[in-house]
């Protein structure tokens, strides 16, 4: 009898020296169902949403001056300014837009509030730099042709100039020339320029029923329209109307899939998809006016067809 009553005594102390030696852990109910759910939440909270002023007007400002307005600089400011063996007036534009507009992106990327992965953000402001370089070249030389009589609405064997080249083998290398700048050196710019909006659009998304939500005011609509105005350019003049689609299309199917999950779009990033918007309407009435163009048909063939303004400037306004 006392060896079993010592054996229990001495069982219930090892019971109760490992409860007071085991560290207490307090773990509250949850199933895995919850911490998702709280995990998505985590995800969208924000603090009071506020429009990016600095960032979107900054980027507007210069798109018009720098991008907009530099081949205006080139063509018109006097030769005796810039003579044609020198930069022009709108290369020193495309320079700064070419610093300006990559900042601005940086800028907006940091304040996206999802993170976005730093290798893909380094990619595409490494290529849309080099992209906007490369034609930053071939754009000078283009408007630099075209004091000299160069037509835009002709393709670079029909102009009248180039057939008087010799020996002929040059035309072939004018032609390697506007590959640069309305080819390549538009795709290496535009591609990565709109996947990093894209890429900041799928961050601009809050829960539908958030208190904070803001409305846009006189001035934010007013910079909507000039900034869908510029994008109308962009997609005219750089001939990049696929790309744009595509962006517009993976824009609307990313809202849509928000949507579904209770989500609505902020003040930003229905700037974005405004101004993409009404930039997509423009052009279509851009390209209704010209559809019966036949000079235009002639350069601009295929199943896109979307002539540039400049083009259109050449053909009809130019003496």
């Amino acid at each position: 009898m006392t060896t079993r009553t010592d054996a229990r005594k001495r069982n219930v102390n090892y019971a109760d020296a490992d409860e007071e030696s085991t560290p207490f852990i307090h773990v509250e109910a949850s199933g895995p169902m919850e911490i998702c759910e709280d995990d998505k939440k985590l995800r969208h909270v924000r603090k009071e949403e506020r429009f990016h002023w600095d960032i979107w007007l900054t980027l507007t400002l210069q798109n018009w001056i720098f991008d907009f307005g530099r081949p205006i600089a080139a063509l018109f400011v006097p030769l005796s300014m810039t003579p044609l063996n020198k930069p022009s007036i709108g290369d020193y534009f495309h320079m700064a837009y070419n610093v300006i507009t990559p900042f601005c992106i940086l800028k907006l990327l940091e304040r996206s509030p999802r993170k976005v992965s730093p290798t893909l953000v380094y990619l595409s402001i490494i290529t849309f730099v080099m992209g906007a370089s490369i034609h930053l070249v071939g754009d000078s030389i283009d408007h630099r042709l075209v004091h000299l009589g160069y037509q835009l609405h002709l393709s670079v064997r029909d102009n009248p100039i180039m057939q008087q080249l010799k020996p002929e083998g040059l035309i072939d290398s004018f032609e390697l020339l506007y590959s640069y700048d309305e080819e390549i050196g538009h795709l290496m710019w535009y591609i990565p320029f709109f996947i990093s909006l894209f890429l900041y659009f799928c961050g601009c998304f809050r829960d539908v029923n958030d208190s904070s939500a803001k409305k846009g005011g006189i001035l934010w609509w007013i910079l909507t329209l000039f900034s869908a105005v510029y994008y109308w350019y962009l997609v005219t003049e750089g001939q990049i109307s696929s790309v744009y689609l595509l962006t517009y299309v993976a824009m609307v199917f990313w809202m849509l899939r928000e949507k579904v999950a209770g989500h609505a779009l902020d003040i930003n990033g229905r700037f974005l998809l405004y101004s993409f918007t009404a930039a997509l309407i423009l052009t279509v009435l851009w390209v209704a006016w010209l559809w019966n163009d036949a000079v235009l048909r002639k350069k601009y063939p295929g199943l896109l067809y979307v002539p540039e303004p400049w083009s259109y400037y050449t053909l009809y306004w130019k003496g």
